[in-house]
């Protein structure tokens, strides 16, 4: 018996333990990995009202803009969004040599709900951070 595409689709049941897609889930529920979707969608030179234009970086731009993050971090966060189709590596032959780094098709289409998820946590830190007061005032 052959396995059809959408066969296969329907195996994908994230609630199920053994479901490769709960590695994905993991992987792309990482901070860091939705502050580089979102970088290189260009949400960091966002303008009140513009849309931000996806754009390749080079690794030390991505390093000074992700304030916290070292340098293995980077560079392993890198390697895996690589490895997952949702960024490309480019090598330019320069001297020092130039690497950049811009999303695929793929990594765009999930940098438009990391961008949510970034936007959320920013405009709702106030509401959380009261919340937490008033339980950690009950809990005391």
């Amino acid at each position: 018996m052959t396995t059809t595409k959408d066969d296969k689709k329907a195996e994908y049941n994230a609630f199920l333990a053994v479901c490769p897609s709960r590695q994905l889930l993991d992987r792309i529920s990482d901070k860091w990995v939705v502050l580089i979707l979102c970088a290189l969608g260009g949400d960091a030179s966002e303008q009140p009202g513009a849309s931000p234009a996806p754009k390749a970086m080079r690794f030390s731009e991505l390093a000074r803009l992700l304030a916290g993050v070292s340098q293995k971090m980077l560079t392993q966060t890198l390697r895996a969004l690589e490895r997952d189709g949702l960024l490309i590596r480019t090598v330019t032959p320069t001297v020092p040599v130039t690497v950049t780094y811009e999303l695929t098709d793929l990594g765009l289409s999930l940098h438009h709900l990391t961008r949510g998820l970034r936007q959320w946590a920013q405009t709702h830190m106030d509401q959380v951070f009261a919340n937490r007061e008033k339980h950690d005032a009950r809990a005391s």
